[in-house]
């Protein structure tokens, strides 16, 4: 192995299909020296499918792993296992066009993580409908500090999801020893997010550069995009971690702004299952624990409740679609 190397990795759950066109997107890359896929205890063919995808140039692994781990310990056997100067995830369901990681490498002296803008596109679309997720809100390239970094993971309301915890580095193997960093296994969300926070406070120089082709399917049934209450609890809980990590005063205020928007989202959570469960009266109930996330809370249901009623009323032909 040499420093240009670099291993992608891809933890799999159930991707039968999409992991090929991931694999050989990966394998396409001059840059890889190897390629990990991790199947995270799939009931379906994604190892199989995997296999299929090889190039027969011995870069590509497959390790199977008979119950669910979860995507944050899939990836740490990904590391573990291999040896390339750098680390790179890629999601099953995710592609790399020609080229990604060698714009990646062009970016990298001098920093120990470098990812480019994500190239976002919905399942099933043309990919020239691909969108960059940042576009214009930040001026790229750009040196990531700490405290940006965790404040651009809290979303905004009516805009589009763009958290750069979604970013998909390469990331410097000796800097991710040196610190003893690896995926929290605790989370099944915002194990990226965790990671690089914590990198960042460790004195990461992270690198933020203009799209070079990771294209990111967007999917309904995709965990970020479906939060669960155990899966934001735990979020919660790693957000608190951080505040115990050495921090400025403006950092640790950074942090107490995302644990405050993620516990404002569980609470949304907790208020609509308990509504689901018990009724009014129930999710009444479950808001008055959290007093603080309240105003969260009423804003998000009073807002959905507009745009049902906006899109009803669109559809029977009281309002103009366009």
């Amino acid at each position: 192995m040499t420093e240009a190397d670099i291993c992608v990795t891809i933890a799999a759950r159930n991707a039968e299909a999409t992991i090929e066109r991931a694999v050989r997107s990966a394998l396409d890359q001059p840059e890889a020296a190897e390629v990990f896929v991790v199947d995270d205890g799939s009931i379906d063919r994604t190892a199989e499918a995997a296999r299929a995808a090889d190039d027969g140039l011995g870069r590509l692994s497959v390790i199977r792993l008979p119950a669910s781990a979860g995507p944050a310990a899939a990836r740490n056997l990904a590391i573990d296992a291999s040896r390339a100067a750098w680390v790179c995830p890629l999601d099953a369901d995710d592609y790399l066009r020609p080229g990604r990681l060698a714009g990646l490498k062009a970016e990298a002296e001098g920093c120990d993580f470098v990812a480019d803008d994500l190239l976002r596109i919905r399942q099933g679309e043309p990919e020239a409908a691909a969108r960059p997720m940042i576009g214009t809100r930040m001026r790229l390239p750009a040196m990531l500090t700490f405290e940006d970094f965790v404040r651009a993971n809290i979303s905004r309301p009516n805009l589009p999801r763009a958290e750069l915890g979604f970013l998909k580095p390469i990331m410097r193997r000796t800097f991710l020893k040196l610190h003893g960093l690896a995926y929290d296994e605790r989370l099944r969300l915002g194990e990226d997010f965790i990671l690089y926070a914590r990198a960042l406070a460790l004195g990461a120089r992270f690198k933020l550069a203009p799209p070079y082709g990771y294209v990111a399917v967007e999917r309904p049934d995709s965990i970020s995009g479906r939060h669960g209450a155990a899966e934001l609890r735990a979020l919660v809980a790693g957000s608190e971690e951080l505040e115990r990590l050495p921090l400025t005063a403006e950092q640790a205020a950074a942090v107490r702004e995302h644990r405050a928007h993620v516990a404002a989202k569980l609470a949304l959570r907790d208020f609509l299952d308990a509504k689901r469960a018990s009724g009014l009266i129930g999710a009444a109930a479950a808001l008055a624990r959290t007093p603080a996330s309240a105003p969260y809370v009423v804003g998000a249901v009073a807002g959905d409740v507009l745009r049902r009623r906006f899109a009803r009323r669109a559809e029977a032909g009281s309002l103009p679609t366009a």
